[in-house]
């Protein structure tokens, strides 16, 4: 596969985004064009879209590169340089974009559901802009970088070396119990020392998120960040009902799991270092010594599902759009970064050599798969995706993949890997409904005090938990896990969609189990859509239903059980 950039027809190949100044005469161009054609409408769109792109591109590379070393200065200026002050300057002359393409008679001409879905996102953003929410926005891209900064600055001194959070969380699958206890105290005394920190940052972003609500016409930012990433398909009554299923459905079931493990362990209860451990007194699983190893067989093992995969990964590669390896000064996590002109996107991870770096990495890798099979979409608004798409991308690659994960394994830790797999499908889901309720109590109630935070989290962690594990002694640990999770400091609200995606998911693995090329044959067809269809349409062509009901966990629950039998 050769892959080249498309080169640019409206801005010069070599503009370098220094400030706003380089920026304004091609906004200029897009606003005083005359449109007087069907085809200038169309040009007019095109170049916009380039703009869009290469606008996004750069963006993305300052976080990219923040990311990677949050160590270095220069690095986190240049991304703070852009959310602060070229993005800024950029709001109100994409407001008057929006409301000449808007105005224009050539719209209603566009009469296919791409462009009527791009044409509906942008009368939300009509609907939405507020001049006044530009600084507090610009306030809250800088503010939202800290937690990446303090995340990765935390580490675990052990025998004399220092270890990233990632690194120190991998002994905590040992069997030796005292080994155990030991790193859990090590990473618990780092979490509490920036308890207070990670607490004033998300209450001062609360407070902003709460006031670009109320400027904009709403009463909370849960409605208004609804109608921003543009939920047209579902509304909070169905969120709740969804908390409610998992409650129901799922965390019986992940009990029973749990269960299993504690008579394995001979324990009445798990003590918070037991909760990674195996059972069996296995030792962890680990399929890879490093990166490097983890790319050769995931090339490997994607080229077995389709030979285009394999090249898709092996493209991002040469063109060094990877960092797979955990180390200092790197920030948390791990992401698929769309980009957007030359449609190659990029891997960033914190891989320690676990199975579930394995789990990510495929993850990601689905991802990066979506945006190669979208990318020669015409205009940049249908590649960007709405996260209940992305991520039915992403979590089908996970259970798609588990027959290759042969590449990594002999026959008894591949299938040990994949029960580990359907288990982990099941955890995670009730963890993802709490969190997601959590939001929303978060933002109906922004005046709360940090007693109140505490208590309120604690009460979903009953209702979602299992009540296996003796807490007795790190009960503030508890009360503060949900500092862990990035998307309620960077992304707000971006996280039932992973709980309604990995519904999806299932299907999709489902029907593999019944036919495996058709399924991925559905599979790359939903992908290549982009954002051209509504959600329904492109669940429907993967083969799934838009679906996340209590009948639809039920029944998926069931399916899993059984499966798990099978792998006894």
């Amino acid at each position: 596969m050769k892959i080249q950039k498309a080169a640019r027809q409206f801005l010069p190949e070599d503009l370098a985004i220094t400030d706003f100044t380089v920026l304004s005469p091609f906004f200029e161009n897009l606003l005083s064009r005359e449109i007087l054609t069907s085809a200038d409408f169309d040009q007019w769109l095109k170049d916009r879209s380039e703009l869009d792109a290469v606008l996004e591109e750069d963006l993305a590379w300052r976080y990219i590169r923040m990311s990677i070393d949050t160590t270095k200065v220069e690095l986190r200026d240049a991304y703070t340089l852009f959310v602060t002050q070229i993005q800024p300057k950029l709001a109100p002359l994409e407001d008057q974009l929006n409301q000449k393409l808007m105005s224009l008679p050539f719209v209603h001409e566009k009469t296919d559901e791409a462009h009527q879905i791009y044409f509906r996102s942008v009368q939300s953003a009509l609907d939405l802009y507020r001049e006044e929410n530009i600084a507090i926005e610009a306030a809250l891209n800088e503010e939202a970088q800290q937690f990446g900064a303090i995340s990765a600055a935390q580490s675990v001194d052990y025998n004399g070396e220092k270890l990233t959070m990632q690194q120190a969380a991998l002994l905590l699958k040992e069997q030796d119990e005292e080994l155990r206890k030991n790193i859990f105290h090590k990473i618990a005394e780092v979490r509490r020392k920036d308890r207070n920190q990670l607490d004033s940052l998300f209450s001062s972003l609360i407070q902003k998120r709460h006031q670009v609500a109320l400027n904009a016409g709403f009463n909370n930012f849960r409605d208004y960040k609804f109608a921003a990433m543009g939920r047209y398909d579902y509304t909070k009554e169905d969120c709740f009902a969804f908390h409610d299923s998992i409650k129901l459905h799922i965390v019986p079931l992940v009990k029973e799991i749990q269960l299993q493990r504690l008579q394995k362990l001979r324990k009445s209860a798990f003590k918070p270092w037991d909760l990674d451990v195996d059972p069996e007194g296995k030792p962890a699983l680990k399929p890879f010594k490093d990166g490097s190893e983890m790319l050769r067989g995931t090339i490997a093992m994607f080229e077995r599902i389709d030979p285009y995969f394999g090249e898709c990964l092996r493209v991002m590669h040469e063109l060094g759009h990877l960092d797979l390896d955990s180390k200092p000064g790197k920030a948390p996590g791990g992401y698929n970064y769309p980009l957007y002109e030359i449609g190659v996107p990029f891997i960033f991870m914190n891989a320690v050599g676990t199975q579930r770096d394995l789990e990510t990495m495929v993850h990601e890798g689905g991802h990066a798969i979506h945006s190669f099979l979208s990318r020669d979409l015409s205009l940049t608004a249908f590649k960007n995706l709405p996260s209940e798409v992305a991520e039915l991308a992403s979590m089908s690659m996970e259970l798609l993949s588990m027959p290759q994960w042969s590449e990594f394994y002999d026959s008894t830790a591949h299938k040990r890997a994949m029960r580990e797999q359907l288990e982990g499908t099941l955890k995670v889901l009730p963890w993802i409904a709490q969190i997601d309720a959590f939001q929303h109590w978060i933002y109906e109630n922004p005046n709360h005090t940090l007693s109140e935070r505490s208590a309120y989290w604690l009460q979903l962690s009953t209702d979602f938990g299992t009540g296996l594990t003796n807490w007795d002694g790190y009960e503030d640990l508890v009360q503060s896990s949900w500092q862990r999770q990035l998307h309620l400091f960077e992304v707000p609200f971006y996280y039932i969609e992973y709980g309604i995606a990995q519904l999806g998911a299932l299907g999709v693995w489902k029907n593999s189990l019944e036919n495996y090329p058709n399924a991925i044959e559905k599979y790359k067809k939903a992908l290549a859509l982009g954002y051209t269809e509504p959600m329904t349409k492109i669940y429907e062509t993967a083969g799934v239903s838009f679906d996340f009901s209590s009948e639809r966990l039920q029944a998926l629950s069931n399916f899993i059980g059984q499966e798990l039998k099978k792998m006894n």
